[in-house]
């Protein structure tokens, strides 16, 4: 009977060694825990009780290519990386930049999006064009993020308004209680051009170069499973078409 089991117990190991690491992870059956912020449109949000967006049909469409099981961990951006470093989280899609800094403490996918940060103001200013001109503004940026970063060390005498939620930075806006809002391109153009249109405008980047990864524990058996998976769906159309979907255009 223990030589039985012995060697049911080596088949079933030979054959999780010989499987990729997402199909032997999927024979385990895994539930894979993948963080997102929901309040990142047009990456990730809800609509009628589901959750959409560029960054979550991007995930689903790896999962269907590595065949990984997984659910949606919603929370706060700046909760993120921390869940990641105590193995809480398997993954995380939330319009991550991609950071030497992070990488010290987690591991990155390859990039999936380049974006970069813009300047949003309300429709009757038109004294901010440029990062030069937020000296001495009040500026509504998101806590945790490269903008942060970006914004203490290019211009130190802007007074930044701290929020966990992007949308609580644009009602500010609305409500003049700040001159701007920083944050990434995409989401920014974003809601000028729907929740905010004819109220805000985007007056220019002051940021390009960044971009987008997904992000993993250090030394996750995940991440070449995933690029794997995001070359394959680059390579079949797939990603070309989730592109088109959320953003009107083909990748560059």
């Amino acid at each position: 009977m223990f030589n039985k089991k012995m060697k049911t117990l080596m088949a079933g190991l030979a054959l999780a060694l010989a499987l990729p690491a997402g199909q032997a992870l999927a024979q385990q059956g895994k539930e894979l825990v993948v963080a997102t912020d929901t309040a990142f449109v047009p990456f990730e949000f809800k609509q009628n009780g589901k959750y959409t967006g560029f960054d979550i049909d991007l995930w689903d469409a790896i999962a269907k290519k590595a065949n990984l099981n997984y659910r949606f961990q919603p929370m706060d951006f700046n909760g993120i990386i921390p869940g990641l470093q105590t193995r809480n989280l398997d993954a995380a899609l939330a319009g991550i930049t991609i950071r030497d800094d992070r990488k010290q403490v987690i591991d990155f996918s390859d990039p999936y999006y380049e974006s970069g940060l813009a300047i949003l103001v309300n429709t009757d200013n038109s004294a901010i064009k440029s990062a030069s001109d937020l000296e001495g503004k009040t500026v509504a940026v998101k806590i945790g993020t490269a903008t942060v970063d970006f914004m203490q060390r290019s211009v130190p005498t802007a007074k930044l308004k701290l929020f966990p939620n992007i949308d609580n930075a644009f009602l500010e806006l609305a409500t003049g209680r700040v001159d701007a809002v920083v944050h990434d391109t995409p989401n920014v153009q974003y809601y000028a051009q729907t929740g905010g249109k004819d109220r805000v405008k985007v007056t220019g980047a002051v940021k390009s170069g960044d971009f987008y990864g997904i992000a993993f524990p250090k030394d996750s058996e995940l991440v070449p499973v995933v690029n794997q998976a995001l070359k394959d769906i680059r390579a079949d159309g797939t990603y070309d078409k989730i592109y088109q979907k959320w953003f009107g255009k083909q990748p560059d």
